[in-house]
């Protein structure tokens, strides 16, 4: 038997893959001080401009890691993503092509929904991968410096109860060295980790096949629309859909400099290989035959979705797309990502600062896979809706574009015997609100597992499971937004009070036993543990719209722990006889320990 590998350096957690996952479990990793080392194969950041919705809890995910004010600079401006859009065709020799079909609020609406700005002090952000991850990056390497290793990949993994030993190269020399660490986070999109680590994948359905091209062009003539982050565009030219999205990066809406073009091609159909007749086929379908473009690149890709079979084996975790790959459709991918990252870094913190057991880490699988793949299945159903819209419309690549043109006619004749057709199709075409107004899919989910103290409360009824999002405070459930003031007004959102790496008692402004308990318990544990009371009129600090008040579901004198990812670990709706020993009891098993009693 060969004997294990000497470690030529050593870590306590070593990440592959320098994407969104990596990157942002790098930055979270470095705020609670967890030294870490990250390694990415690729020289750079990403080259293809391909995820780029940011929703809101990521936001508040990458305010944590300290980047998001850069992000929110870069970002799309709120006016030029306010809507999405369906069109008739792009442009061509009939004045027809271009119409707008219907038109969709989208994400928030840039900001105006209420909706969206009651669940978050953010609103939903966009930034193509190719200009953010370059900020995730630099952010990172701040923190740690000397940790971010990019052209050095991973090309051996062994593992034992003790801990990893993983072989990296540098790609440049070609020298090999091994890393050993207790703990290794595959972040490398499913391409290294999850094989040497033994898992494999379930594939949830392949929808069709798509080519993006990346490019430079000036389509303003035929953009006119400003606050349209997406064209959904029916060619009649080509009888499909074909999918339209600027990538600014200085102007936005009509005057982006780049965009990238979405074309959809049957499986196996060989004309998708060929970069020629793929950007032919895109002219042919816009109508743009002769327009200036210049291509940056043209990539191809199955719009599927897939699930690793576990998100952990031994001591090693996967997240973002080692773990799980979506269709573009929702922006469910990027954001998931991100929220693994958050999911398992305070988890690791806590095990590693010898305040958590190691069963801690086995929420993360229990918390994150469920959720997960509900965001995959839905990217799946929202890309699937976009071929009911098409089959309601009556564009199909089988008939002729005076066919697709007539049957487009219909939405816009005024005629008796097409309203039915019209009615029909504009329903397909509100129904994809499931993919740009689902703010329950990103915020309202709820954990379920050990770390999570269940309080025999029944979930509550939802109006909408995909589109409404009741805030409320039942154990698993995020902690909901308001604005809450200081004695001298200064104003923040409450989930500022969670401090990185940190839980939070939140007590009714009566709740005074349970804050003590909290003190106490911190001194003799050690705990990373802050407590307060909130009320209108009282309390440490105060809640001026009884936002608070109609969201907490406590009494006066109830209390809540929040854990330090601003999820709900646990409540106890009024006061208790012995507060230090519920709490302790509460904690003790979030954690996956016992706590000492009380001196």
């Amino acid at each position: 038997m060969q004997p294990p590998a000497k470690a030529d350096e050593e870590v306590p957690v070593l990440i592959v893959g320098g994407g969104g996952a990596g990157l942002t479990a790098s930055m979270l990793l470095g705020r609670q001080g967890i030294r870490h080392l990250l390694v990415s194969a690729r020289p750079q950041t990403s080259d293809l401009p391909k995820a780029h919705v940011l929703n809101q809890r990521a936001m508040e995910v990458l305010e944590d890691a300290g980047v998001a004010a850069a992000i929110e600079q870069r970002s799309t401006p709120a006016a030029n993503m306010a809507a999405t859009a369906y069109y008739a065709g792009f442009t061509g020799t009939d004045p027809d092509l271009g119409r707008c079909l219907a038109r969709l609020e989208c994400w928030g609406a840039g900001g105006a929904d209420e909706n969206w700005r009651a669940a978050s002090p953010w609103r939903q952000l966009n930034l193509p991968q190719i200009r953010l991850e370059p900020l995730l990056k630099q952010r990172a390497e701040e923190i740690s410096p000397g940790a971010i290793r990019f052209g050095h990949e991973l090309v051996g993994l062994e593992q034992d109860s003790d801990g990893v030993r993983a072989t990296i190269r540098d790609i440049a020399t070609d020298r090999r060295y091994v890393v050993g660490c207790p703990y290794l986070l595959g972040a490398d999109g499913g391409r290294t980790v999850a094989g040497l680590a033994g898992v494999g994948y379930e594939g949830l359905g392949v929808v069709t096949q798509t080519a993006t091209l990346h490019v430079s062009a000036d389509l303003s003539p035929w953009a006119p629309d400003p606050d349209v982050l997406i064209r959904w565009i029916f060619s009649p030219q080509a009888g499909t859909l074909v999918v339209l999205v600027p990538m600014g990066p200085e102007q936005w809406g009509p005057h982006s400099e780049e965009w990238v073009i979405h074309l959809n091609y049957p499986a196996g159909d060989p004309r998708a290989q060929s970069d020629a007749q793929v950007e032919a086929d895109a002219r042919r379908a816009l109508g743009l035959a002769d327009v200036p473009m210049k291509i940056h690149k043209t990539t191809r890709w199955s719009v599927d979705a897939v699930m690793a079979s576990a998100f952990r084996a031994g001591r090693v975790f996967l997240l973002g797309d080692a773990a799980h790959r979506h269709p573009p459709t929702g922006g469910l991918g990027l954001t998931s990502a991100i929220h693994d990252a958050q999911n398992l870094c305070w988890k690791l913190a806590l095990v590693l600062g010898g305040h958590a057991s190691p069963s801690l880490l086995d929420t993360y699988q229990d918390e994150r896979r469920p959720v997960d793949e509900r965001n995959a299945e839905r990217s799946l159903e929202n890309a699937l809706n976009h071929f009911q819209v098409a089959a309601a419309l009556g564009v199909d690549p089988g008939n002729s574009p005076e066919q697709n043109l007539a049957s487009l006619r219909r939405m816009w004749s005024g005629r008796p015997q097409d309203a039915a057709h019209r009615s029909a199709a504009l329903r397909a075409m509100r129904a994809q609100s499931m993919e740009f107004g689902e703010l329950n899919v990103e915020y309202g989910y709820c954990y379920a597992s050990a770390a999570v103290v269940p309080d025999a409360s029944a979930a509550p009824p939802s109006a909408d499971d995909i589109r409404v999002y009741q805030p409320g405070t039942r154990p698993g459930a995020p902690l909901p937004h308001a604005w809450i003031d200081d004695e001298d007004g200064v104003r923040r959102p409450i989930k500022d009070l969670v401090a990185p790496g940190r839980f939070l008692l939140i007590a009714g402004e009566d709740g005074g036993p349970w804050c003590e308990a909290a003190r106490v318990l911190a001194e003799e544990t050690g705990l990373p543990l802050d407590a307060v009371r909130i009320g209108h009129l009282d309390g440490d600090l105060f809640d001026p719209r009884c936002t608070w008040l109609r969201h907490r579901e406590i009494t006066s004198a109830g209390a809540m722990l929040v854990r330090p990812d601003r999820f709900i670990g646990w409540r106890h709706m009024t006061m208790a006889g012995n507060p230090r020993e519920e709490l302790a009891s509460a904690l003790g098993q979030v954690l996956g320990r016992q706590l000492a009693p009380a001196r």
